[in-house]
């Protein structure tokens, strides 16, 4: 189907042939305009709506797929061997909320992801890893242990390596979806797929140590919990905005027998359960949740988590996009 409006002497001819409004509007349809007055669809709304729906993806589940993907699946073909976790509305595929998408991946023994950089951010947060696992950063060498962070922030050549013995297993957190929305995106594979590596350092601007972060959340006063909930609860953000401006990086820590139900607010979050188990209810979703698993609470959405045993959340959401526009809003509970 021709995508062309009509020529404009055409056009003028037949806005000056309406009698009427019901003559006039198929002729700006044919022009690509549309009265304000008569739109099909509302364009504003008194408070936030989306179409994306919460979410709760078990690791059980996610880490058999990929074994069993690993059987016929390996890095050379694939690149990535990763599950996405999509969330099911519309014809989306891809995204876990709207800024945001969210996978599990794995890598074996010998095998070694190929270098690539992109306009995305990406960072992962390691689930299950022994010796010789790591990811290479524009050369420096990053181990992967289970419960660090390590970043890949967009335009930074990375990947992935498994010289150890075992299995290793992660979730993925991108951008990928509000590059999607904005459009500049780039990608670029590395010449060979094998990047060389020029430091192994200790310590990295990259890497946030799982014992590090523990650290970091004894040091957080009581005060700052009673805020959040009823005690109990010590919160922690990541100092990473220097390197992967689009996405807030938060740990969570809840006591057994606590509950967790931050505002209502304007921002995208995802919850990855770096241990622990207990029940959520994040809008209509009611699930019980154990250490791996990954909930998806769209904006806008109430949030509960209640913990039946000691806990650790790691957050990542768009808050910080959200602030940079002025768009962050916060409401109590529903």
């Amino acid at each position: 189907m021709s995508t062309d409006a009509p020529s404009p002497r055409s056009a003028i001819e037949a806005l000056r042939g309406a009698q009427n409004l019901t003559d006039l509007y198929p002729v700006l349809n044919a022009n690509r305009m549309t009265a304000g007055w008569h739109k099909i669809r509302p364009s504003l709304w008194p408070e936030p709506r989306t179409e994306f729906s919460p979410m709760h993806w078990r690791y059980a589940e996610g880490k058999l797929a990929l074994d069993q993907a690993g059987r016929w699946m390996s890095t050379e073909q694939a690149e990535r061997r990763n599950l996405i976790l999509y969330n099911p509305v519309g014809d989306n595929d891809y995204a876990t909320l709207r800024t945001i998408i969210v996978a599990y991946q794995m890598i074996r023994p010998g095998e070694h992801a190929r270098a690539h950089w992109h306009t995305p951010n990406a960072l992962r947060f390691v689930l299950d890893a022994g010796e010789g696992v790591y990811t290479v950063v524009d050369g420096v060498e990053l181990p992967m242990r289970p419960g660090d962070v390590l970043l890949t922030p967009g335009d930074c050549w990375h990947s992935h390596y498994n010289h150890g013995d075992r299995d290793a297993y992660w979730i993925d957190f991108l951008d990928v979806p509000l590059v999607h929305l904005l459009e500049p995106m780039f990608v670029e594979h590395y010449p060979g797929g094998d990047q060389p590596v020029t430091s192994r350092p200790a310590e990295s601007e990259f890497m946030y140590p799982a014992n590090w972060i523990d650290t970091q959340l004894d040091r957080q006063t009581e005060p700052v919990a009673q805020s959040l909930a009823q005690g109990g609860i010590r919160q922690f953000e990541l100092p990473s905005a220097s390197h992967i401006p689009t996405l807030q990086l938060r740990f969570t820590r809840i006591e057994a027998g606590k509950v967790f139900e931050p505002p209502r607010s304007t921002a995208n979050r995802v919850y990855a359960v770096a241990r622990g188990r207990g029940h959520a209810q994040i809008g209509s979703l009611a699930s019980n949740w154990s250490a791996f698993d990954v909930l998806a609470a769209p904006t806008w959405h109430p949030i509960r988590i209640a913990a039946d045993e000691d806990t650790l959340l790691f957050e990542v959401s768009d808050e910080a996009v959200m602030r940079a526009i002025g768009m962050f809003r916060e409401g109590r509970p529903a």
